[in-house]
């Protein structure tokens, strides 16, 4: 175990190696040859110790132990603005109660969820007290019950057992709260039954009132297990996470299935800071999620299987470490994890995944919701490029093409940190295939709008508005020369440009050596990363509306093929490619298409017919 520390003290990075030696060896290199977090980790480190432990196991434990002593900046940070409710049982207390919490410090709670709506919970509380009629209200109304020996409402209407009255004794009353804990914890269909057998053997004694007692019991237990999905066998408890991740931050979605059934959700948002492996991320995910500063609790404590993307370094080690935390928390059975692969277990993880991605976007889009955060990124970036202003309108270019052909660009623009849509553009690039050219194209014909008393500027003002305070490129050096290049030939006012290396964190600037860094949690970081990710997105798009209005173009050239048929057939396929490396026989299976029909578009679509049809066209356009 080694932890770096800075000129104060401070513990800046905790991590764990079996060699230390080889490890160092990974930070003490050359600076540039370093990646700029590390960089700044080293640079910020004035001293480093070490701990010698015997086994992998302990050097997980306290590596764990040291993360949440210490918070280490550098180290993976938990990052949540959310307070989620939770059902809880206060089990310490002599009179146990039930609530819905926000709170996960009560001493010797039980807790269960964490619920995504108040009102979700709230309902599933209210079924449950018919069922298990346990104490619910405040230590100042039972306190004045008992003082004035009358139970409140919820007494007479059968929703509480009233042992403030003394209708029930204490231990009978802490029985309904063990029992409703049980039903929770996953021992739902159990109850179910067993509540179902006494209620007919309660009818067969012709004992008929308890009977009914009985029989509104078990419907408030249905009520209960129908407001919950059953996703899997009954009996399977798990844990499934979903993992999505870029350069920046990584997104956990977890669903806990216990009894078959989810019986809580939830997401996280972490920053990474150093680089590291997707098994290292994971670990370090695993970490955050069972990470409970209140009494473990059955929910919050691992289920017995833990179904996770991608598997952490040392999975044995792990799985002792969360098996540990099913026994503090008085659970039985050793802690299996696994990436899931098939069936239905596959599906629920793919969806986690889903969620997890749904998760990040809502982290990235959040940020450009609030006025504030917006003129914070656009001042930290004025700063960092050394601007005159601040870049109120930013226009962003990418390049996109499939093996050097197809080759198109987009633009994307963003005034005051959120997008203008109704101005991005999209170009078709000829000519070249490779990307500084293309990108000196682009630029050129962009800029053409804005030359210094240009008579189609005032024309066209509604197509390309005002000039930009910032141009940025998708690419590192050599794309920023070609644009600074676009710019020179321009007879304009020069416009800022930069360009977005594949790593994200660096920013180039024309003939310049050495890139510009932005700090790693600043707004620019973020508003920049928005804008890669949109002007990308947005030339896949065009790029792939281009290959699916070539290929129509080219069905439609066939003898025999309406528009009706070429678009049943590219609806059947799905893609231009699919069609393209379809068999005459798949092509036939397609409604309204014999053999003869298949037959002549497989011949049509084959390479050498399409190299004679392009030689045609060429020569015809010669002509």
């Amino acid at each position: 175990m080694y932890r770096f520390r800075d000129e104060r003290g401070r513990v800046l990075y905790v991590g764990k190696a079996k060699s230390l030696r080889q490890r160092l060896q990974n930070y003490f290199q050359p600076l540039d040859s370093l990646h700029e977090r590390t960089r700044r980790m080293v640079l910020s480190a004035v001293d480093v110790d070490w701990t010698i432990v015997k086994t992998e196991f302990e050097a997980l434990q306290l590596e764990f132990t040291w993360i949440k002593e210490y918070e280490p900046p550098f180290n993976v940070q938990f990052r949540d603005d959310k307070s989620y409710p939770y059902l809880a049982v206060t089990m310490a207390e002599d009179v146990p109660r039930v609530s819905v919490t926000r709170n996960r410090k009560m001493k010797g709670a039980r807790y269960f969820g964490p619920y995504t709506k108040v009102w979700a919970i709230r309902e599933t509380l209210d079924a449950l007290l018919k069922a298990f009629p346990m104490r619910s209200c405040s230590a100042s109304v039972f306190n004045k019950a008992r003082r004035d020996n009358r139970p409140c409402l919820l007494g007479d209407i059968g929703k509480c057992a009233a042992p403030c009255v003394g209708r029930v004794s204490e231990d009978e009353h802490r029985a309904i709260a063990s029992r409703l804990v049980s039903f929770m914890a996953g021992g739902d269909l159990d109850f179910v039954e067993a509540v179902r057998a006494e209620m007919l053997a309660a009818s067969d004694e012709l004992q008929f009132e308890r009977a009914a007692r009985l029989r509104d019991q078990l419907t408030a237990l249905e009520t209960v297990l129908s407001k919950t999905s059953v996703v899997l066998a009954d009996r399977v408890d798990a844990d499934v996470f979903g993992l999505m991740h870029d350069e920046l931050q990584a997104s956990l979605h977890l669903f806990s299935v216990r009894g078959g059934r989810i019986r809580g959700t939830r997401s996280w948002v972490v920053d990474t800071e150093l680089d590291l492996s997707e098994s290292e991320l994971a670990l370090q995910l695993l970490r955050i999620a069972y990470d409970n500063d209140a009494d473990p609790d059955v929910l919050s404590a691992p289920a017995r299987e833990v179904l996770i993307p991608v598997l952490p370094e040392s999975v044995s080690e792990v799985e002792h470490l969360l098996s540990g935390l099913r026994r503090k928390a008085g659970l039985t059975g050793r802690v299996s994890i696994r990436k899931a692969q098939r069936g239905e277990k596959k599906q629920l993880a793919d969806s986690a995944t889903a969620n997890a991605a749904h998760a990040m976007q809502l982290a990235r889009t959040s940020r450009s919701s609030d006025y504030v955060t917006r003129t914070q990124a656009l001042t930290d970036l004025q700063d960092a490029l050394g601007l005159d202003q601040a870049p109120l309108r930013i226009e962003c270019f990418d390049i996109s093409h499939l093996g050097g052909t197809d080759v198109v660009a987009s633009m994307v623009v963003f005034e005051d940190g959120l997008p203008r849509k109704d101005q991005y553009r999209k170009f078709s690039v000829q000519g070249t295939t490779d990307d500084t050219a293309s990108m000196h194209q682009v630029l050129t014909r962009r800029l053409r709008y804005l030359r210094d008393g240009d008579p189609e500027q005032s024309e066209n003002s509604s197509r390309f508005s005002y000039p930009p305070q910032l141009l940025v490129v998708d690419g590192g050096l050599p794309q920023v020369n070609a644009a600074a290049r676009a710019m020179a030939e321009a007879s304009i006012t020069p416009i800022p440009i930069a360009g977005i290396a594949k790593r994200l964190e660096e920013l180039w600037l024309p003939g310049d050596d050495f890139p510009v860094i932005l700090p790693r949690n600043s707004e620019a970081l973020f508003l920049i990363q928005r804008l890669r990710d949109e002007a990308h997105r947005f030339a896949i798009t065009y790029q792939r509306q281009k290959r699916s209005s070539a290929i129509e173009s080219e069905l439609a050239r066939i003898d025999g093929l309406g528009p009706g048929r070429v678009k049943a057939l590219l609806k059947h396929f799905g893609s231009a490619k699919r069609v393209r490396s379809a068999s005459a026989d798949e092509i036939a299976e397609v409604k309204g298409f014999g053999p003869a029909l298949a037959a002549t578009v497989h011949a049509s679509l084959s390479p050498a017919s399409m190299e004679a049809s392009g030689t045609a066209d060429e020569q015809d356009a010669a002509t």
